[in-house]
Formats: C-alpha cells, sequence, structure tokens
C-alpha cells in the first residue's frame, strides 16, 4: 500500500513537469488529422448507416413511436450520433494507447529514471521487437474482449463497467511491461508481475475509470456535432494526459518495485563460504613431549 500510494502522488506530481506537458501534446498533433479526417470523410455516413439500421427495427420503431407519445420524439436525432461516439470511442483509446506507448512511455520511464533511480542498474530485460509484440498483443486481445463485449453495452451499468475493465487490462500489461523493459531483466520482470499482479492490475482499473471521464464531453448531448471540431482534440489531450499519468505511475511503482526487490535479494544472500582451510594443531607425541619438556640428562 505505501508503495501504491507514493507512486501515485509522485505520478501526480510529475504531471506538472514542463517536460510531461509538452510530450502530451505530442500524441495530440498526431492523432488530431487523424481523427477529423475519418470525421470528415466517415461521419456522415456512418451515422446515417446506423440510422437506417434503427429504422428497420421493429422494436426500435415501437420505442421511437412511444418516445413521439411522451414528448420526447427529438431524442431520435441524438440516439445515431451517441452511438457512432460510444462505438469509435474505444477505437481512439487504443491508438492513443499504442502513440502513447511508443512515443511517451521511453521518455517518462527516462525522465524518472534519471530524477529518482540514477543508481540503479539497466539490464535491458525487454528488447524492442519483445516489447513491440507484447504490446500488439495485449492490444489485440482487448479489442477483442471490446467487440464480443460491445452488445452488452445496451445494458446501461455495464457501459460504465466493461469498458474501463478491459482498458485497464491493457493499460496494466502495456504499461508494466515498458516501465521495466529497460531495467528488469526478464526473469525479474516476472517476478514482479507475479508479486505485484493484484496492485498492478487495480492501478490499470482506477487508469481504465480515470480514462473514461472524457467520453462525457463526447457525450455531452445535442451541441456535440456543432462542437466537434473541439470536443475532438479536447478529448483526445485529455486521454493523452491520463496516459502519460498512468505511464508515470506505473514507473515509478515498477521501479520502486526493481529497487526493492534487488534490495532484497542482497539482504538475503547467504554469506560467502571461505575457502580457506582451518588450521589444526598438530598432535605430538607423547614421548616427544616429554623430551622437549624435560631437562637435559647426560648418559652415564
Amino acid at each position: 500500500m505505501n508503495l501504491f500510494l507514493d507512486s501515485f502522488w509522485r505520478a501526480v506530481a510529475y504531471c506538472l513537469h514542463p517536460r510531461v506537458i509538452v510530450l502530451s501534446v505530442l500524441p495530440l498533433l498526431l492523432m488530431v488529422p487523424v481523427t477529423l479526417g475519418l470525421g470528415y470523410f466517415y461521419w456522415e455516413p456512418a451515422i446515417d448507416a446506423v440510422r437506417t439500421t434503427l429504422e428497420s427495427s421493429s422494436v426500435i420503431t415501437s420505442v421511437w413511436s412511444w418516445l413521439q407519445g411522451v414528448g420526447l420524439g427529438s431524442l431520435k436525432t441524438v440516439v445515431a450520433p451517441l452511438i457512432v461516439i460510444f462505438a469509435v470511442t474505444p477505437v481512439i483509446v487504443v491508438l492513443c494507447l499504442i502513440v502513447v506507448a511508443l512515443l511517451m512511455t521511453p521518455a517518462l520511464v527516462s525522465l524518472v529514471a534519471a530524477r529518482r533511480f540514477a543508481t540503479l542498474e539497466r539490464k535491458r530485460g525487454g528488447a524492442l521487437v519483445f516489447a513491440l509484440a507484447w504490446s500488439l498483443g495485449s492490444t489485440a486481445m482487448a479489442l477483442l474482449a471490446m467487440v464480443v463485449s460491445m452488445p452488452l453495452w445496451l445494458v446501461p451499468p455495464l457501459i460504465l463497467v466493461l469498458p474501463p475493465l478491459i482498458w485497464g487490462w491493457l493499460t496494466y500489461r502495456v504499461m508494466a511491461y515498458d516501465a521495466l523493459a529497460e531495467h528488469a531483466s526478464s526473469q525479474e520482470r516476472r517476478e514482479i508481475f507475479r508479486n505485484h499482479r493484484g496492485w498492478l492490475l487495480g492501478m490499470g482499473v482506477l487508469s481504465g475509470y480515470l480514462g473514461a471521464t472524457p467520453s462525457l464531453i463526447w457525450a455531452s448531448g445535442v451541441m456535440f456535432a456543432a462542437m466537434f471540431v473541439i470536443l475532438v482534440p479536447l478529448a483526445i489531450w485529455i486521454y493523452t494526459l491520463v496516459f502519460a499519468f498512468s505511464s508515470l505511475w506505473f514507473t515509478h511503482y515498477c521501479l520502486g518495485a526493481l529497487q526493492a526487490l534487488r534490495a532484497q535479494a542482497v539482504t538475503e544472500a547467504p554469506a560467502p563460504v571461505s575457502s580457506a582451510v582451518p588450521e589444526v594443531p598438530l598432535a605430538i607425541p607423547t614421548a616427544l613431549a616429554h623430551d622437549l619438556t624435560s631437562p637435559d640428562q647426560t648418559p652415564p
């Protein structure tokens, strides 16, 4: 718990560092043109496709009629954009995670290591190829979980639970690996994952819930379509800043755990066994001892 809280407040303090603020803007500069380009070309077709699908369902038609009867017919114009928003949000979240992992995390790890863990040995147990494969494999599993769980998002409570859980698991897998890739050996990384799995998963889930808060901006209501150009960059920057905080949190926690692990290994190491042969006193025959201790005697 001490390591958990200590790494948390240190991550919050590091988010105010000028370098971290600058780094949080770099992924935004890459993501904004992509997001705006997709929105420009596919926003209207996506909404039309969703509306066509909804209108072809007899159940949804009955719901529209009921809403019209109770005076809420205007909600019909909002449902299709909201569905597109909730469908696109996980994709943007995953893209932000990949961008942060590739661009920001190494720089943030170097910042924390230089300021707090300058004497910590770098064993380089996670090569770039393995780190990339780990991130891509974890991302693929998270995307599969998101796609499979999408029908459950229609249940109101689950849409607030499932995406943060999936994102938290992905954050835990990617951030913890990247935080230890430079300093820990493969064995040390596996041991930290095994001994601290519960805390790391909890950090990932909390980061997932923090990352879900910008969705409130996206689903702010009817004004979303008119404020698309403003809300999308703002939401992406908030996502990126949350990712930066998560990366700093995992870096402080994992490097602190690695330092404690190595200190414990030194403490529990057995004392070196001396190879010197112990001195054994030589046994002197009793007769010889009597001759050496008795006074000289001249033979007759």
